[in-house]
């Protein structure tokens, strides 16, 4: 008979027998007390409803026993590779989005919080010296919780680096779940993205052909031919961090459920708006805290000599459901979403045992107006900033909150009439941060906000003046941060995925980088101003061309317009809004291609996202003044945009929205 030692946070302990029956589900009722087991190499948890099994000391999850299935993870998986917290770490001299993948696995377990309706548990690492090297810089504080009556289980993690320990660079961190392959087939993320998904074995060799990139594979000879001539890509299934809340897989023999749930964004990266993987062929389910995926090196964490920082990432909701065999099993997917809700509600929760994370009565709320002034869309005033997107982050300058990624971010959306509440803030302090679809630019108050306990801070009306110099002679598109209104062409045959054909998913096929080629094979994008429509004539991506020796060329769009009565003693304004760059370099000419650029970006962006299915990456504003001299008084005048690194196929940039000032003085009606 083995003894095992139970550690408890008063550090007294308790002593336990081999010979200690475990009591299955079957024999326990939905209201059974949640009953904690310490054994030599794992610790079990249940509460008559869900039992988990966890690695001891390193926190692994091992199995999930849910309604006679006896592990809902990959059984033919070595332990650690079932349910494992990971990073991506790297040296501070390193460069790009590389790094070593760690597992992170404690070397002691402290029950935190164990009574009949909750029990807390802890697996923790502190780093040191000797490890310098070999494992990354942190103490790391895995934490899993299980409640009375709750089909499911909490989880989440708090890393700390301390003043003396190396500087060294994050680039990923994440929870990640390896479900049974023959089990989980109907992955949904979305009402407009749920469906049977290929197995993993099909991406394999043989079965499998790797495209441009490693995670596209062509499904050659599936094992389920409904799946051949597909292209298999996890980032086709990338979500909004707005829009991710609930994902998950169905096993449909017997009808289960298995969901991850995210409550809130508070302590991801890259605002709103910013894409991220989830749930893909596996059976994989993910919860990213922070990536490079669509930023690129900007969301690189960066930590440097005696800096020290602790963030809480989680807790996260891994939520299981189950029907009868008579009902659908697809209704799993709107139960989910229901109680999806009912976690959103219960935030911050209540029974977080840390001190690292604050209750609700330890936060603050800020409310608010904004509104939007612009001379040349209304003269009366002031208009409501409706469905504008407001946030609070870390102090910075304009638009700064997109590559912040050390601390905590509160976002909301503000209703018709500009209103908006941002609720559960943590303590610290902040700036103000928005921007307001149909406008470019970003709103920032530089006021700095001191959340403290239990605040509620009133801002009043705020108002946005974006960037105008003059009336608009002509514009191209909608200022929204994405490319989805222009031309998304249809996929090449070959790749076609049928799942995603139509919209709003048209832009997840694979390879419309070089579709651009067969619609263009010999001249480039021309866009005459009140003649072209830039749904049908201005394609999505301002990609490469590719040659008949397979390289890439640099490519040169148009704008044509007509302009009389140019001002020759005023400057005209061009702003590009770019819904993405990826190692791009723009430049500008204006009717004279021959002639220096007028205007040049040099190398910018990161993002990936044209290869990553995504439309929209990193924001950015281009501000070019173009002098007078440089128009046509009379007839047509062009502008040239030509982007001119081309030494991969995925570089390119994608436009948000496009648009020509004339000077202030210019004589237009701007209600026309």
């Amino acid at each position: 008979m083995y003894l095992r030692l139970l550690f408890l946070s008063t550090l007294s302990f308790y002593i336990f027998s081999t010979d200690m029956m475990y009591v299955t589900r079957a024999q326990i009722s939905s209201t059974a007390a949640v009953n904690l087991s310490v054994q030599e190499n794992h610790v079990v948890m249940s509460n008559g409803i869900v039992e988990i099994t966890l690695s001891n000391p390193e926190g692994h999850l091992t199995g999930i026993q849910y309604k006679g299935i006896d592990n809902l993870l990959e059984v033919i998986n070595d332990e650690t590779n079932r349910g494992y917290w990971d990073v991506v770490w790297s040296p501070p001299e390193s460069s790009g989005t590389k790094g070593t993948l760690e597992r992170l696995a404690g070397t002691s377990c402290q029950v935190i919080v164990e009574t009949e309706d909750q029990v807390e548990l802890s697996f923790s690492r502190t780093w040191n010296s000797s490890l310098e090297g070999n494992l990354v810089p942190l103490k790391i504080d895995k934490r899993y919780i299980m409640l009375r009556g709750s089909s499911g289980f909490y989880t989440y993690a708090i890393y700390e680096h301390l003043e003396e320990w190396p500087s060294f660079n994050l680039d990923n961190t994440r929870l990640a779940f390896k479900l049974r392959k023959d089990k989980f087939h109907y992955m949904a993320n979305s009402d407009d993205r749920r469906r049977d998904l290929p197995l993993p074995d099909d991406r394999l060799p043989g079965r499998g052909e790797q495209l441009a990139y490693p995670e596209a594979v062509l499904l050659v000879d599936p094992v389920e031919s409904q799946f051949k001539g597909e292209v298999d890509d996890k980032y086709q299934y990338a979500v909004e961090l707005k829009d991710l809340r609930v994902h998950g897989w169905i096993c449909m023999d017997p009808p289960v459920g298995f969901w991850q749930i995210t409550p809130s964004n508070e302590f991801r990266v890259g605002g709103p708006i910013k894409s991220e993987l989830n749930s893909h062929v596996g059976p994989t389910t993910l919860a990213v805290f922070a990536s490079t995926h669509y930023g690129g090196s900007d969301l690189v964490i960066k930590f440097g000599e005696k800096e020290p920082w602790k963030k809480v990432f989680g807790p996260i909701f891994v939520y299981i459901n189950a029907v009868t065999d008579e009902e659908d099993p697809h209704t799993l997917w709107d139960d989910a979403k229901k109680q999806m809700s009912k976690e959103v509600e219960s935030w911050p929760y209540d029974f977080v045992a840390s001190e690292d994370f604050q209750s609700k009565h330890q936060r603050g709320t800020v409310t608010g107006r904004l509104l939007v002034q612009d001379r040349f869309i209304n003269t009366t005033g002031s208009i409501p900033a409706s469905g504008a997107y407001v946030g609070l982050a870390p102090p910075g300058d304009v638009g700064s909150w997109q590559r912040e990624c050390k601390k905590y971010q509160f976002w909301t959306e503000a209703d018709e009439e500009g209103y908006f509440t941002i609720p559960n803030i943590l303590t610290d302090e902040y700036n103000l941060y928005a921007w307001v679809p149909g406008f470019i630019g970003d709103y920032i108050n530089s006021t700095i906000i001191n959340i403290t306990s239990g605040v509620n801070i009133d801002m009043g009306d705020l108002v946005y003046e974006p960037p105008r110099d003059g009336p608009t002679l002509w514009e191209i598109g909608f200022p929204d941060r994405l490319t989805a209104e222009f031309y998304i062409p249809d996929p090449d045959p070959r790749y076609a995925n049928s799942f995603l054909l139509k919209d709003p998913n048209r832009f997840r096929q694979y390879g419309l980088w070089d579709r651009y080629t067969e619609l263009y094979p010999d001249n480039d994008l021309v866009y005459t101003v009140g003649e072209s429509n830039y749904t049908k004539d201005f394609f999505f991506a301002h990609v490469l061309r590719k040659t008949n020796n397979d390289t890439y060329e640099p490519t040169t769009w148009t704008i044509k317009f007509s302009h009389y009565n140019v001002n020759e003693s005023e400057t005209y304004i061009l702003r590009i809004a770019l819904a993405s760059a990826h190692q791009s370099d723009l430049q500008v000419r204006v009717n004279n291609l021959n002639e220096v650029p007028l205007f040049s970006t040099g190398k910018i962006g990161g993002d990936n996202a044209i290869a990553r299915h995504g439309i929209h990456g990193i924001y950015w504003l281009l501000n070019i003044k173009i002098p007078c001299i440089s128009l046509y008084s009379h007839g047509e005048n062009s502008i040239y945009i030509t982007q001119v690194n081309n030494q991969s196929r995925f570089q390119g940039v994608m436009y948000d929205y496009i648009r020509l000032e004339a000077p202030w003085s210019y004589n237009i009606n701007i209600n026309s």
